[in-house]
Formats: C-alpha cells, sequence, structure tokens
C-alpha cells in the first residue's frame, strides 16, 4: 500500500517514513510540482485535513493521502503558539526565528519554565474516506534552546518524567515518547484496515 505524505518538511518526513515501516512512503513533492496550503483551519485537526485533502485533490490517480499538522502550546500564553507554530515569528518562518521567537517571547515575561504540550493532528484523506487521530506530549518549556537535535521546538521543550529537552535526547529516545507516534500509532491502526494494507 503506497502512503503520500502532505508535508515537505524534512523532519516530519524522516520521522513518519521510520514508523510506517512496511508501507512505501512517498513525499508528495515526489510526485507532483509542490505547492503551498493556506492552512486556515481553527485547529490542528482541521489544517491537517485541509492540507490531507488539497493534495488528494491534486494527485493524478487517487492515493491515501497522510498529513500531520503540530505544535507547542502553553497554555501561560493562552495556547501559543498552537496552531500557529510553524509561522509563529512570520509567514516563511524557519524553525530557529519561531524558536528564538518563543525564547524570547518567555524571556520578556521573565518566564524561566512553565507547562507546555506539543500536539499532533494526522489527517488521513483516501479512496476510503476522510479520518483523523491524536496524540499530545506534556511537559515544560523553558526559556533557552538546549541540544541541537530534533527539530521545531524540541531544544526548549522537556517532556514530562525528563531531565533533558527533546534537542538533547536521541532520537530513538524522542520517537518512544512524541505525540506524532501516539498520533501515529492510532492511524496505523486504521490504515490496517484499509483494502490492500500490509
Amino acid at each position: 500500500m503506497r502512503i503520500v505524505l502532505a508535508s515537505s518538511n524534512k523532519g516530519k518526513i524522516k520521522e513518519i517514513k521510520s514508523f510506517l515501516k512496511g508501507w512505501e512512503v512517498l513525499s508528495f513533492d515526489e510526485l507532483i510540482k509542490p505547492f503551498e496550503v493556506e492552512e486556515n483551519g481553527k485547529s490542528f485537526k482541521e489544517n491537517a485535513l485541509l492540507k490531507a485533502r488539497a493534495i488528494y485533490n491534486a494527485l493524478p490517480k487517487k492515493e491515501i493521502v497522510l498529513s500531520d499538522d503540530s505544535g507547542i502550546s502553553l497554555p501561560i500564553l493562552n495556547n501559543e503558539p498552537g496552531i500557529y507554530s510553524a509561522r509563529y515569528a512570520k509567514i516563511g518562518a524557519n524553525d530557529k526565528e519561531n524558536l528564538a521567537k518563543l525564547i524570547r517571547v518567555l524571556k520578556e515575561k521573565n518566564i524561566e519554565k512553565t507547562p507546555a504540550f506539543y500536539t499532533a493532528a494526522i489527517g488521513i484523506v483516501s479512496p476510503f474516506g476522510e479520518f483523523s487521530v491524536h496524540g499530545w506530549m506534556h511537559g515544560v518549556a523553558i526559556d533557552e534552546a538546549l541540544g541541537d537535535k530534533g527539530f521545531g521546538y524540541d531544544p526548549m521543550f522537556i517532556p514530562e518524567g525528563f531531565n533533558l529537552t527533546l534537542g538533547q535526547m536521541e532520537e530513538d529516545e524522542k520517537i518512544e515518547i512524541s505525540h506524532r507516534t501516539k498520533a501515529l500509532k492510532l492511524a496505523k491502526i486504521l490504515l490496517s484496515t484499509f483494502k490492500g494494507s500490509k
């Protein structure tokens, strides 16, 4: 069974491919010319389905399209950056710019450490219908970046029960506990019910 990822984020693609072993997994830009999808949904779920639907409709033949929308939320900041995590600093911002802005906001408010959580919503659009699943990872956000592993806000997030940031943890350890892994486990169960799955 072939799964097309509605993403060009290399970090996400690598993580999803490593989890969905046994399936043929392609990034959508291997099949069609890349294009931007306007993420104007009001939730991670809406944005994940928007992206998956846009890629599904653009593909030359009907495939199973999987999209991830994820981000970090800080309750003390009214759950910012939330669904704007990928464009927190500005539209088209890179990981370093977004990370720097969130650290700057915490420093401006004199917040050294505060509860935070990651959300991952996976949207699946396929010939079998549209579906979505979620996963969460709780912990704390700190006002500095520690470690150079992972991507996004990983260097400033310490998962519950750990003393290191995701940026300091080994990849296999991070994947074991991540919000995306939790959502992918549910997506895998769903995908296995599709005709022709492995």
